[in-house]
C-alpha cells in the first residue's frame, strides 16, 4: 500500500522561517494566478461564464503544489474546466511530444472535453481518440504528436500497443470519472496505460464518488484530496431545486403510465432511464407509434447514431430521450427539466447520478419514480411525494426545432460560421430561426425552426456551400 499513504487535506500553512525571509504562500498563489489571468479570462469569455466557481479556483491553487490531486465533485459542477485550466497552464506550445493525456470512460465525455478545449481555443494541437471513430484518421492525426490527447481506455491502449502514441514527454495525466472507468470494466486497459507512467510530474484523478483506497497502478504521490461531495450546503441547495415524485402503475407493464405522465408534464426536456438496451428501444417504439418524437440512447448504438440522438435532444428537435445509465454521467445535456425512472436504478448511487442530470446550477428540476404493482419505493427515495395523474391533461407538444444533416464536417473545412451564412443567404432564414449547430468530423447538424424546415431544405437543394455541393437532409 505504499502507493497511497494518506490523503492530505487542502491546507496552506506558513513555513517556520523568519518574518524577514517569509513569503506568504497566499502571495505566491496570487502571483501565479495573476500570470494565468489571461487564460482564465479567455476561457470564461469563450465558454460564456462570468467567473470560475470555488472548486475551479481551489483546483488552480492546489495544482501549483507538487502533489498529485484527487478531485471529488458531483456531475455538473464544472470538473472539466477545473482540471483543464491547470493542464493548459502547464503545456508549452513550443515543445514537441505529448504533454498531457486525459483518459475518460465514454466516447461522449471524450467529445465533450474536446469541444470545451476547442472553445477555449488554447492554440495547441489536440487529438480525440475513441471507439467507433476512424482509426485511420486518428493514426494520421497522431503521426505528428499532439500536445494533448483525450480518449477512452480501449482506444488509447490500442494506440500505445501499436506505437502510435508515445508518452516519454508526458507532463500531466488526468483520469477523469475514474470510478466509472473501473465500473465499466476498463481495469486492465487503465492499468496498461497508467502503470508505466509512475514518474509523470502531475497526476489528477477525478471522481463523483469517494473511496478509501485506490488501485496500486495509479501510484499517486502524496495526493491532495479536494472533496466537494455531500457537503451540507450542496445537499441543501439540491433539496431546494429538486422535487422527487412517485407514481404507481396499476400493471407490471408501465408504458401506459409513462405516457400519461408525459401528457401531465409541461414542455421541457425529459430524460427517461431504463435498465436495459432492449427496454430503451421498446419505450421509444411505443412513443413513436403514438406520434411522439423521442430519441433513444444506449451503448449498443453506433457512434454517429448516439451523437445524432443527443444532438437532437440538446437542440430541442426532441423533448424526450430514453436512455440506459450511460446518460447518467459525463454528458453535456443542459436544462433537463424532468428525470423519469421508468425502471428503478440498481442502487442509491445510480439514483443520485441519474437525478444529477437535472436541477443543475441554479435550475429547478423534477424526478419521477414509476413503481409497478410488485415494486416498493426504495429507501433512497423514501421522501418521494405522490404524483396524481390528471387523465384529461395533455401538455405534449411537437418540438419547435428540426435538425438538418449536412454530409460534410471539420475534415471538409466546414465551420459553424459557414453553415449559419449558408442558411441565412441561401436558405432564407433569419438568425433567430437557426438553433444549435454541431460540426463533427465528416458531418454536421443544424437546428432550424420546424415550421421553416421543409421550405429551407427545398431552397438549399441545388445550392453549394463553400463552392461545393453537399448533401443536406432531415435527420431522422
Amino acid at each position: 500500500m505504499a502507493y497511497l499513504h494518506s490523503y492530505i487535506p487542502f491546507e496552506i500553512r506558513p513555513s517556520p522561517i523568519s518574518k524577514k525571509a517569509f513569503i506568504s504562500p497566499v502571495c505566491i498563489i496570487f502571483a501565479i494566478m495573476k500570470e494565468i489571468t489571461p487564460l482564465i479570462e479567455k476561457a470564461c469569455r469563450n465558454l460564456n461564464i462570468e467567473s470560475l466557481n470555488g472548486m475551479q479556483k481551489q483546483m488552480l491553487e492546489t495544482a501549483q503544489r507538487p502533489n498529485d490531486i484527487v478531485l471529488l465533485s458531483p456531475t455538473g459542477t464544472g470538473k472539466t474546466l477545473a482540471f483543464l485550466l491547470p493542464i493548459l497552464q502547464r503545456i508549452d506550445p513550443k515543445a514537441s511530444g505529448v504533454q498531457a493525456l486525459i483518459v475518460v470512460p465514454s466516447r461522449e465525455l471524450a467529445l465533450q472535453i474536446d469541444a470545451v478545449l476547442r472553445k477555449i481555443a488554447a492554440g495547441i494541437k489536440i487529438v480525440c481518440c475513441y471507439g467507433g471513430h476512424s482509426v485511420r484518421e486518428e493514426s494520421k492525426s497522431l503521426a505528428v504528436a499532439p500536445a494533448l490527447i483525450v480518449g477512452t481506455p480501449g482506444r488509447i491502449a490500442d494506440h500505445l500497443r501499436r506505437g502510435r502514441i508515445v508518452l516519454d514527454t508526458l507532463d500531466t495525466l488526468v483520469l477523469d470519472e475514474f470510478d466509472k472507468c473501473l465500473a465499466l470494466g476498463f481495469q486492465d486497459e487503465m492499468k496498461e496505460i497508467v502503470a508505466p507512467l509512475r514518474q509523470v510530474p502531475k497526476k489528477i484523478l477525478t471522481s463523483a464518488t469517494d473511496s478509501d483506497s485506490l488501485p496500486p497502478f495509479t501510484a499517486l504521490r502524496k495526493p491532495i484530496k479536494l472533496n466537494f461531495l455531500g457537503t451540507k450546503t450542496t445537499e441543501e441547495k439540491t433539496a431546494e431545486r429538486l422535487t422527487i415524485y412517485r407514481i404507481n402503475s396499476p400493471i407490471k407493464d408501465k408504458l401506459d403510465t409513462l405516457l400519461a405522465l408525459l401528457r401531465n408534464l409541461k414542455p421541457g426536456l425529459a430524460l427517461i432511464f431504463c435498465n436495459q438496451r432492449e427496454s430503451v428501444e421498446r419505450v421509444q417504439q411505443f412513443l413513436t407509434d403514438r406520434g411522439i418524437i423521442a430519441e433513444a440512447f444506449h451503448g449498443g448504438m453506433e457512434q454517429p447514431d448516439r451523437e445524432r440522438a443527443f444532438c437532437k435532444f440538446r437542440n430541442q428537435s426532441s423533448y424526450i430521450c430514453i436512455s440506459t445509465d450511460l446518460a447518467a454521467r459525463g454528458l453535456d445535456i443542459p436544462e433537463v427539466k424532468y428525470i423519469i425512472h421508468y425502471h428503478l436504478p440498481v442502487d442509491s448511487e445510480s439514483f443520485t447520478h441519474r437525478n444529477g442530470r437535472t436541477a443543475r446550477m441554479h435550475a429547478e428540476g423534477e424526478a419521477f419514480v414509476i413503481l409497478g404493482p410488485d415494486e416498493a419505493l426504495p429507501e433512497y427515495a423514501a421522501g418521494a411525494i405522490e404524483f396524481r395523474l390528471d387523465p384529461k391533461a395533455d401538455f405534449l407538444q411537437i418540438p419547435p426545432m428540426a435538425t438538418l444533416h449536412f454530409a460534410a464536417g471539420k475534415k471538409e473545412k466546414l465551420s459553424k460560421g459557414d453553415i449559419v451564412g449558408f442558411l441565412v443567404q441561401k436558405g432564407g432564414l433569419t438568425a433567430d430561426e437557426i438553433g444549435l449547430i454541431e460540426v463533427k468530423d465528416h458531418y454536421s447538424y443544424a437546428a432550424v425552426r420546424r415550421n421553416k424546415a421543409h421550405a429551407t431544405l427545398r431552397r438549399l437543394k441545388e445550392e453549394k456551400i463553400k463552392g461545393k455541393k453537399v448533401k443536406i437532409s432531415f435527420s431522422y
